[in-house]
């Protein structure tokens, strides 16, 4: 990777001005230290406010997306690494749920992976099933640095590994490995609910679009979009990311998401 990551002061005006859609990884991009903190939320609300459309993209559960999407200032949620989309509609007072799999396929998908899982464990001893498990419908995470002492990322890359040994797709985020069947990724299903929900062709307005994430399951978002950026805790992926984010913020997590929000909002107010 010899890409070199450009400040977030290299962003131009004219394109941030441009942007009609901000999308963003949710751990240790919006969160700081495992919070989620005030100056995160407000920039949520604040970039809705001024009219952007804002859409978490996430590996986080199904349980916890549906939160996300009903209470926090968002217009939607693509969860655990692509498999859905939640989409929450105040008038109708309905929640949307869009999934890349049928009911049965996802079931008999769970089984297999919690079979694969159990085998994991026993071979890297000090993971562990992360605890939101319980809220997942599709994936499963294996707990390498959240809820456990934290282990070597090199050990993190070999979980990854060995899910793909057994036939499963899985990918490395900040704090877990998660691993699933299927064909989905963050990407996939970003595209799916922007063209849906929003009507915009991802492919044509890729421009108009900013990612924001820091890890390497992140990388797809990264190479799709031109505009996306880094929260500066980015910088430990970089060796093993096969596409790095075009710029990077000063400050890390949450505070970086605010620092980019900061950087759109006043491109768009003079």
């Amino acid at each position: 990777m010899t890409q070199t990551l450009l400040p977030l002061a290299s962003f131009a005006r004219s394109d941030r001005q441009a942007v009609k859609a901000i999308l963003t990884d949710i751990d240790d991009t919006l969160t700081l230290h495992g919070r989620l903190p005030a100056s995160a939320y407000k920039a949520l609300e604040d970039l809705r406010k001024a009219g952007l459309i804002v859409i978490p993209i996430t590996g986080r559960p199904a349980g916890w997306c549906d939160h996300i999407a009903r209470m926090w200032p968002v217009d939607g949620v693509v969860g655990e690494n692509g498999a859905f989309y939640f989409r929450y509609d105040d008038e109708r007072r309905k929640m949307l749920r869009v999934y890349g799999q049928p009911a049965e396929e996802r079931r008999a998908n769970s089984a297999r992976l919690e079979e694969i899982a159990e085998r994991i464990l026993k071979a890297f001893p000090g993971t562990a099933i992360a605890s939101d498990q319980a809220y997942r419908e599709i994936d499963i995470a294996v707990d390498f640095c959240e809820d456990v002492p934290a282990l070597p990322l090199a050990t993190a890359e070999s979980i990854r590994q060995s899910f793909e040994r057994e036939g499963a797709v899985a990918k490395v985020s900040s704090i877990h490995v998660n691993a699933w069947f299927g064909r989905h990724d963050k990407l996939t299903m970003t595209r799916r609910m922007l063209a849906e929900c929003f009507h915009i062709d991802a492919d044509q307005e890729r421009r108009h679009i900013v990612y924001a994430g820091d890890s390497p399951n992140d990388a797809p978002m990264f190479s799709f979009f031109p505009n996306s950026v880094g929260v500066a805790n980015v910088m430990p992926y970089k060796a093993i990311m096969a596409h790095l984010p075009q710029y990077v913020t000063r400050a890390e997590g949450g505070d970086g998401f605010a620092e980019l929000a900061k950087a759109l909002l006043e491109a768009r107010h003079g």
